[in-house]
């Protein structure tokens, strides 16, 4: 899905026809006219005798309590992500579980960019919000119930399990799908490892999408290095941000450093891009809740699905191009003229990218 609409009709048609569970599990649920339309159906789920749970990430829902106080007394079970109670008196504030997770009777996930709000739908500063998600039946969904029932356990100390959340699900495409959680105590950085391994392996293209360019120094290491190599790396990412203006200054920041090893780089002008996505090759790519900066790769709980499939990736590549249409590439003379003043506030953004 490349729209927010589409997306949520096929994800409350999937609910209305659950007859055992739905699991929710999103960074942000809204209360507002689109966060009530699911609310709704989670609560006539809920009086239909289904098992219904839904975990939310505690940070970015602070004000929202009375939204899920209304959830529970309709019958939903809800645990938030990581308590926080005095926001800059608790020590796990800045860890964040940014995944967004559906997955119903453990038959059918989803998965991707986007969060229940009204924005998603209605857009920004007159255009749309631009992301993407994704919908997943076969054994890949099992992936997704283990993401959500091991959070959950978390959450609520209550361990889940059982055949009927891990059904006998028969592969139901050609698609190959890998399913990528990662978070700030996990040995390794599994998604962002990931996004490594599809940039060097590219011998063609690298095609990315990302509402924040932040990059560790492995992965920018990584896009020098293919752009320098003759891959052609294009990445597409908003000038403004959706709110705030250090995340935007900061992700600027990055953009001459990319430009001078020959990375191309667009700036989103249709509106306000949230999209995740790489694709390398037309052959593998990867969507989900992951973005190109370093608190994605380093300190918040994540979920990607990695897709080796050439139809797919085509789909994804055509999205990219476009989006490209709808933005403006910046070259390395016209960066470098930008005033003494931006260029001040961007270096001065950089040094918070640790935890924007």
């Amino acid at each position: 899905y490349t729209s927010f609409d589409p997306m949520l009709e096929d994800l409350l048609t999937d609910m209305d026809k659950a007859t055992d569970h739905v699991h929710f599990e999103f960074f942000k649920f809204e209360d507002d006219k689109v966060g009530r339309k699911v609310g709704e159906k989670l609560r006539e789920l809920a009086a239909r005798g289904l098992e219904v749970r839904v975990t939310y990430d505690s940070a970015a829902n602070l004000t929202r309590y009375k939204f899920y106080r209304w959830l529970r007394k309709g019958g939903v079970q809800v645990h938030s992500f990581l308590p926080v109670i005095l926001p800059f008196l608790t020590s796990t504030t800045n860890y964040r579980n940014h995944r967004k997770i559906v997955v119903i009777d453990g038959k059918v996930g989803y998965l991707g960019g986007m969060n229940i709000a009204d924005r998603y739908s209605k857009g920004i500063r007159g255009g749309v919000w631009r992301d993407t998600h994704a919908r997943i039946q076969g054994p890949a969904a099992a992936e997704l119930q283990t993401a959500f029932l091991v959070d959950w356990q978390y959450c609520s100390r209550r361990f889940v399990s059982g055949d009927r959340y891990f059904p006998c699900v028969e592969p139901c495409g050609d698609s190959i799908v890998q399913i990528a959680t990662s978070g700030p105590m996990d040995e390794w950085k599994v998604t962002m490892q990931g996004m490594i391994r599809l940039i060097t392996q590219a011998q063609r293209y690298v095609y990315i999408e990302s509402p924040y360019f932040i990059p560790t120094e492995p992965v920018m290491l990584a896009l020098k290095n293919a752009a320098l190599s003759g891959v052609d790396v294009r990445i597409i990412i908003p000038y403004y941000g959706d709110k705030g203006v250090l995340v935007p200054l900061a992700s600027r920041s990055y953009v001459e450093e990319a430009l001078i090893a020959g990375v191309k780089i667009y700036f989103y002008g249709g509106g306000y891009l949230h999209s995740k996505t790489l694709v390398s090759d037309g052959t593998v790519c990867t969507v989900g809740s992951t973005n190109l900066d370093v608190r994605s790769f380093e300190q918040d709980f994540e979920i990607n699905a990695f897709i080796y499939d050439a139809a797919v990736s085509r789909k994804l590549r055509d999205a990219f191009l476009s989006d490209m249409e709808n933005s403006t590439r910046v070259t390395l003379e016209q960066w470098r003229k930008r005033s003494t003043w931006e260029k001040f506030k961007e270096s001065f953004a950089r040094l918070f990218s640790p935890i924007l």
